[in-house]
Protein backbone atom coordinates (compact mmCIF):
# COMPACT_ATOMS: atom_id res chain seq x y z
CA UNK A 1 0.00 0.00 0.00
CA UNK A 2 1.40 3.31 -0.81
CA UNK A 3 0.73 6.14 1.51
CA UNK A 4 0.68 9.40 0.22
CA UNK A 5 1.36 12.78 3.27
CA UNK A 6 2.27 15.97 4.08
CA UNK A 7 4.72 17.47 6.02
CA UNK A 8 3.70 20.37 8.14
CA UNK A 9 4.97 21.92 11.09
CA UNK A 10 3.53 24.94 13.19
CA UNK A 11 6.33 26.78 15.20
CA UNK A 12 8.82 23.68 14.64
CA UNK A 13 5.91 20.90 16.21
CA UNK A 14 5.90 18.82 13.37
CA UNK A 15 3.13 16.72 11.59
CA UNK A 16 2.28 14.99 8.61
CA UNK A 17 -1.18 14.93 7.72
CA UNK A 18 -3.48 12.39 5.52
CA UNK A 19 -6.57 12.98 3.13
CA UNK A 20 -9.18 10.33 4.23
CA UNK A 21 -12.18 12.68 2.68
CA UNK A 22 -10.62 11.50 -0.83
CA UNK A 23 -9.35 8.51 0.22
CA UNK A 24 -10.45 5.77 3.15
CA UNK A 25 -7.57 5.10 5.63
CA UNK A 26 -7.39 3.06 8.54
CA UNK A 27 -4.66 3.36 10.69
CA UNK A 28 -3.65 1.12 13.56
CA UNK A 29 -1.11 1.81 16.17
CA UNK A 30 1.48 -0.10 14.85
CA UNK A 31 1.66 1.56 11.58
CA UNK A 32 1.28 5.06 13.45
CA UNK A 33 4.46 4.20 15.43
CA UNK A 34 6.50 2.94 12.26
CA UNK A 35 5.48 6.38 10.33
CA UNK A 36 6.43 8.49 13.65
CA UNK A 37 9.77 6.98 13.38
CA UNK A 38 12.39 9.62 12.49
CA UNK A 39 14.99 6.94 11.66
CA UNK A 40 12.71 4.08 9.90
CA UNK A 41 9.51 5.98 8.80
CA UNK A 42 9.03 9.92 7.84
CA UNK A 43 8.68 11.29 11.53
CA UNK A 44 6.75 14.05 13.65
CA UNK A 45 5.22 14.62 16.81
CA UNK A 46 2.16 14.03 15.48
CA UNK A 47 -0.09 12.94 12.87
CA UNK A 48 -3.38 14.34 11.70
CA UNK A 49 -6.05 12.40 9.81
CA UNK A 50 -8.40 14.65 8.05
CA UNK A 51 -11.87 12.70 7.57
CA UNK A 52 -15.52 14.30 6.31
CA UNK A 53 -17.96 15.62 9.25
CA UNK A 54 -19.84 13.21 10.60
CA UNK A 55 -22.50 16.07 12.17
CA UNK A 56 -24.32 17.94 9.43
CA UNK A 57 -23.30 21.98 9.64
CA UNK A 58 -19.82 20.92 10.49
CA UNK A 59 -16.87 21.37 7.45
CA UNK A 60 -14.65 18.51 8.35
CA UNK A 61 -13.67 16.24 11.49
CA UNK A 62 -9.93 15.40 12.36
CA UNK A 63 -8.00 12.94 14.31
CA UNK A 64 -4.87 13.32 15.88
CA UNK A 65 -2.15 10.67 16.67
CA UNK A 66 1.46 11.04 18.74
CA UNK A 67 4.06 9.57 17.65
CA UNK A 68 3.90 6.81 20.45
CA UNK A 69 0.40 5.55 18.77
CA UNK A 70 -1.99 6.73 20.67
CA UNK A 71 -5.10 8.81 19.81
CA UNK A 72 -5.18 12.28 21.59
CA UNK A 73 -8.02 14.67 21.98
CA UNK A 74 -6.54 18.43 20.47
CA UNK A 75 -3.31 19.88 19.15
CA UNK A 76 -3.83 23.66 18.83
CA UNK A 77 -0.88 23.68 16.34
CA UNK A 78 -2.22 21.17 14.11
CA UNK A 79 -5.76 22.90 13.99
CA UNK A 80 -3.91 25.65 12.14
CA UNK A 81 -1.81 23.31 9.77
CA UNK A 82 -5.11 21.56 8.97
CA UNK A 83 -6.79 24.30 7.76
CA UNK A 84 -3.89 25.26 4.93
CA UNK A 85 -3.77 21.63 4.67
CA UNK A 86 -7.77 21.47 3.08
CA UNK A 87 -7.37 24.71 1.53
CA UNK A 88 -4.09 23.80 -0.03
CA UNK A 89 -5.55 20.50 -1.37
CA UNK A 90 -8.86 21.96 -2.73
CA UNK A 91 -10.47 19.98 0.12
CA UNK A 92 -12.51 23.54 0.80
CA UNK A 93 -12.41 27.35 -0.36
CA UNK A 94 -13.44 28.63 2.87
CA UNK A 95 -11.27 30.96 5.37
CA UNK A 96 -13.23 30.01 8.15
CA UNK A 97 -14.31 26.24 8.98
CA UNK A 98 -15.87 24.19 11.66
CA UNK A 99 -13.97 20.86 12.78
CA UNK A 100 -14.98 17.77 14.68
CA UNK A 101 -12.40 16.88 17.20
CA UNK A 102 -12.24 14.37 19.82
CA UNK A 103 -12.98 17.11 22.26
CA UNK A 104 -16.11 19.17 20.58
CA UNK A 105 -15.79 21.32 17.41
CA UNK A 106 -12.97 23.89 16.94
CA UNK A 107 -13.10 27.00 14.27
CA UNK A 108 -9.88 28.01 12.58
CA UNK A 109 -9.96 30.75 10.62
CA UNK A 110 -7.92 32.22 7.54
CA UNK A 111 -6.33 36.02 8.49
CA UNK A 112 -5.37 38.09 6.09
CA UNK A 113 -1.81 38.15 6.53
CA UNK A 114 -1.70 34.66 6.13
CA UNK A 115 -1.70 33.46 9.90
CA UNK A 116 -4.50 31.49 11.09
CA UNK A 117 -6.59 32.18 14.26
CA UNK A 118 -8.22 29.34 16.35
CA UNK A 119 -11.33 29.69 18.32
CA UNK A 120 -10.27 26.90 20.54
CA UNK A 121 -13.28 27.04 23.37
CA UNK A 122 -13.08 27.84 26.58
CA UNK A 123 -10.53 26.35 28.95
CA UNK A 124 -11.56 23.41 31.56
CA UNK A 125 -10.53 24.10 35.08
CA UNK A 126 -13.11 21.34 37.01
CA UNK A 127 -10.69 18.81 38.23
CA UNK A 128 -12.57 16.08 37.61
CA UNK A 129 -12.93 17.00 33.66
CA UNK A 130 -9.40 17.85 33.31
CA UNK A 131 -9.01 14.84 34.32
CA UNK A 132 -7.23 15.69 37.91
CA UNK A 133 -7.17 13.84 41.01
CA UNK A 134 -7.81 16.45 43.63
CA UNK A 135 -10.17 16.95 46.87
CA UNK A 136 -10.99 20.29 46.25
CA UNK A 137 -11.13 23.29 43.13
CA UNK A 138 -8.51 25.30 43.29
CA UNK A 139 -6.12 27.78 40.83
CA UNK A 140 -3.22 26.02 42.09
CA UNK A 141 -2.53 22.96 43.31
CA UNK A 142 0.76 20.95 45.63
CA UNK A 143 1.99 18.32 43.37
CA UNK A 144 4.11 16.00 45.14
CA UNK A 145 7.19 14.77 42.87
CA UNK A 146 9.25 12.94 44.48
CA UNK A 147 10.97 14.50 46.99
CA UNK A 148 9.60 18.25 45.80
CA UNK A 149 6.20 19.76 45.90
CA UNK A 150 5.45 21.87 42.18
CA UNK A 151 2.69 24.12 42.25
CA UNK A 152 0.82 23.69 39.60
CA UNK A 153 -2.39 24.65 37.42
CA UNK A 154 -4.48 21.77 36.14
CA UNK A 155 -6.11 23.11 33.03
CA UNK A 156 -7.72 21.35 29.95
CA UNK A 157 -8.17 22.84 26.33
CA UNK A 158 -9.30 19.65 25.20
CA UNK A 159 -6.36 17.62 26.24
CA UNK A 160 -4.68 17.85 29.83
CA UNK A 161 -2.35 20.77 31.00
CA UNK A 162 -0.10 20.80 33.97
CA UNK A 163 1.06 24.34 34.18
CA UNK A 164 3.70 25.75 36.77
CA UNK A 165 5.53 28.77 37.07
CA UNK A 166 9.43 28.90 37.05
CA UNK A 167 12.01 31.33 37.28
CA UNK A 168 13.69 30.06 34.30
CA UNK A 169 12.88 27.92 31.06
CA UNK A 170 16.20 27.12 30.18
CA UNK A 171 17.42 25.20 33.06
CA UNK A 172 17.18 21.46 33.00
CA UNK A 173 13.78 21.40 34.80
CA UNK A 174 11.77 20.64 31.62
CA UNK A 175 13.81 16.78 30.92
CA UNK A 176 13.86 16.17 34.29
CA UNK A 177 10.67 16.83 35.69
CA UNK A 178 8.33 16.69 32.44
CA UNK A 179 8.46 12.79 32.37
CA UNK A 180 7.64 12.21 35.67
CA UNK A 181 4.88 14.96 35.75
CA UNK A 182 3.60 13.00 32.14
CA UNK A 183 2.67 9.67 33.86
CA UNK A 184 2.02 10.86 37.29
CA UNK A 185 -0.93 9.05 38.58
CA UNK A 186 -3.09 12.35 39.71
CA UNK A 187 -3.48 12.46 35.89
CA UNK A 188 -5.69 9.02 35.31
CA UNK A 189 -5.35 9.89 31.20
CA UNK A 190 -1.51 11.35 31.43
CA UNK A 191 -0.71 15.16 31.28
CA UNK A 192 1.08 17.68 28.98
CA UNK A 193 3.90 19.38 31.57
CA UNK A 194 3.71 23.07 30.99
CA UNK A 195 6.98 25.48 32.20
CA UNK A 196 6.05 28.85 31.88
CA UNK A 197 8.35 31.99 32.77
CA UNK A 198 6.59 35.16 32.72
CA UNK A 199 8.23 37.87 31.09
CA UNK A 200 5.65 41.05 31.52
CA UNK A 201 2.21 40.93 31.95
CA UNK A 202 1.57 40.48 27.88
CA UNK A 203 4.95 37.84 27.84
CA UNK A 204 6.33 34.90 28.24
CA UNK A 205 8.37 32.44 27.50
CA UNK A 206 7.23 28.48 27.20
CA UNK A 207 8.38 24.74 27.05
CA UNK A 208 6.22 21.58 27.00
CA UNK A 209 7.16 18.12 27.63
CA UNK A 210 3.97 16.56 25.71
CA UNK A 211 2.46 13.21 26.40
CA UNK A 212 3.47 10.68 24.34
CA UNK A 213 5.66 12.83 22.29
CA UNK A 214 8.59 14.37 24.82
CA UNK A 215 9.34 17.84 24.50
CA UNK A 216 7.98 19.74 21.28
CA UNK A 217 9.73 23.33 19.78
CA UNK A 218 6.08 24.13 20.37
CA UNK A 219 2.74 23.21 22.02
CA UNK A 220 -0.27 25.30 20.74
CA UNK A 221 -2.71 24.05 23.66
CA UNK A 222 -0.24 24.41 25.95
CA UNK A 223 0.86 27.95 25.14
CA UNK A 224 -3.50 28.73 25.12
CA UNK A 225 -3.24 26.66 28.79
CA UNK A 226 -0.41 28.62 30.04
CA UNK A 227 -1.98 31.86 29.33
CA UNK A 228 -4.97 30.45 31.16
CA UNK A 229 -2.74 29.52 34.07
CA UNK A 230 -1.41 32.55 34.69
CA UNK A 231 -4.34 34.84 33.63
CA UNK A 232 -6.09 33.00 36.86
CA UNK A 233 -3.08 33.41 39.17
CA UNK A 234 -3.28 37.22 38.44
CA UNK A 235 -0.32 37.40 36.78
CA UNK A 236 -1.04 38.01 33.09
CA UNK A 237 -3.09 40.35 30.90
CA UNK A 238 -5.59 39.68 28.62
CA UNK A 239 -3.35 39.58 25.51
CA UNK A 240 -0.20 37.79 25.72
CA UNK A 241 3.08 36.97 23.47
CA UNK A 242 4.08 33.60 23.74
CA UNK A 243 7.71 32.18 23.08
CA UNK A 244 8.67 28.99 22.38
CA UNK A 245 11.60 27.46 21.23
CA UNK A 246 10.13 27.00 17.67
CA UNK A 247 8.80 31.05 17.41
CA UNK A 248 5.86 32.89 19.05
CA UNK A 249 2.56 32.51 19.57
CA UNK A 250 -0.69 35.24 20.41
CA UNK A 251 -2.94 33.69 22.77
CA UNK A 252 -5.91 36.08 24.36
CA UNK A 253 -8.85 35.16 26.90
CA UNK A 254 -11.03 37.67 28.35
CA UNK A 255 -11.88 35.12 31.42
CA UNK A 256 -14.40 32.88 32.42
CA UNK A 257 -16.63 30.92 29.99
CA UNK A 258 -15.00 32.92 27.15
CA UNK A 259 -13.13 31.09 24.37
CA UNK A 260 -9.44 31.06 24.26
CA UNK A 261 -7.99 32.66 20.76
CA UNK A 262 -4.75 31.56 19.49
CA UNK A 263 -2.83 33.13 16.27
CA UNK A 264 0.13 31.85 14.96
CA UNK A 265 1.59 30.73 11.12
CA UNK A 266 1.52 26.86 9.26
CA UNK A 267 3.98 26.04 7.17
CA UNK A 268 3.93 23.00 4.59
CA UNK A 269 7.74 21.39 4.39
CA UNK A 270 6.55 18.47 1.53
CA UNK A 271 4.84 16.39 0.28
CA UNK A 272 5.66 12.58 0.09
CA UNK A 273 4.68 8.59 -0.57
CA UNK A 274 5.54 5.90 1.64
CA UNK A 275 5.11 2.37 0.97
CA UNK A 276 3.48 0.27 3.89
Amino acid sequence: MTLRFTKMHGLGNDFIVLDGVRTSIALDTATVKRLGDRHFGVGFDQLLLVEPAAQAGNDFRYRIFNSSGEEVEHCGNGARCFLKFVRDQGLTDKRELAVETARGVIYPKLEDNGEITVNMGAPELRAAEVPFVADHEAVIHALQVGDTSYDITAVSMGNPHAVQVVADVETGLVQQVGPLIEKHPRFPRKVNAGFMQIVSRDAIKLRVYERGAGETLACGTGACAAVVAGILRGLLDERVRVSTHGGDLTISWAGGDAPVYMTGPAVTVFEGEIQL
